[in-house]
């Protein structure tokens, strides 16, 4: 993993980490979807599980900003499945690891993204009623997203397929997120710290991030705030279309390289 002496030397490396973190704060401030770039990003420089583990710290510190900032607007139903739901899918993905490929996770994120966009515009023209929260579907998306959550930092997909459907009021839609994955990050620690431990470099560097992912976090929130509710969830589903494309055409390409 890179240490704060690397960072000085490599200037590419540190920049790539300074987006990263606004990246990851950007999505914890509401804008589902944004912080799923961060690996990529970083992937172009080192180990894309290193890249996770590296990144995992700036996860939780920015998500203790995004949890404040959304203390109040969430939705209680939701969280109570999605929570225990996503922390078993971060244990199953634990136990798991040496099996399952990440290629073919990813694969089936991309794959499940872009059906279910599609199926949402082909619909947009009908006035479907919002769904209501649901304990099985919310266990099963819940605990998808949670596996797929640890294996790439990729929760987003299935635990979009699950929320979109129920139109919630679009700040209630981004803190009952950010709420979620701040717990679903938690249960990572320990895992991730067996794959790779985490040294006092390593956390050192993520402290120095910290200030560039609070500030996305804010800036991710007012960003929120002004666009309206109907375009909102439409950039949602835009940006999780054109990551789910991306998704499935490096797993299509790793799988054949």
């Amino acid at each position: 993993m890179p240490t704060f002496e690397v960072l000085q030397t490599q200037p590419v490396l540190a920049g790539m980490l300074v987006l990263a973190a606004f990246l990851v704060g950007l999505s914890k401030g509401g804008l589902p979807m944004v912080a799923m770039l961060s690996v990529p990003i970083l992937s172009m420089r080192m180990s894309p599980m290193v890249a996770a583990v590296l990144l995992l710290p700036i996860y939780i510190l920015s998500d203790i900003v995004g949890v404040y900032l959304y203390r109040r607007e969430y939705s209680l139903e939701n969280i109570k499945v999605l929570i225990p739901a996503g922390v078993l899918g971060v244990i199953i993905g634990w136990a798991t690891a040496s099996v399952v490929s990440d290629q073919m996770v990813t694969l089936l994120i991309g794959v499940m993204g872009v059906v279910f966009c599609l199926y949402t515009w082909s619909k947009r023209k009908q006035d479907i009623p919002p769904t209501r929260p649901a304990i099985k579907k919310g266990l099963f998306w819940g605990t998808f997203s949670g596996f797929t959550s640890f294996v790439a930092h990729a929760g987003g997909p299935p635990f979009q397929v699950y929320i979109l459907p129920q139109k919630l009021p679009k700040m209630v839609f981004a803190g009952t997120t950010t709420i979620v994955f701040a717990v679903v990050n938690l249960a990572k620690v320990i895992p991730y710290s067996n794959l790779h431990p985490y040294t006092a470099e390593t956390l050192k560097v993520s402290v120095i991030l910290l200030p560039i992912a609070a500030l996305g976090t804010v800036i991710g929130k007012n960003l929120i705030q002004r666009l309206p509710e109907q375009w909102f969830y439409l950039a949602v589903q835009i940006a999780l279309f054109c990551l789910s494309i991306k998704l499935t055409m490096d797993a299509l390409l790793g799988s054949f390289s």
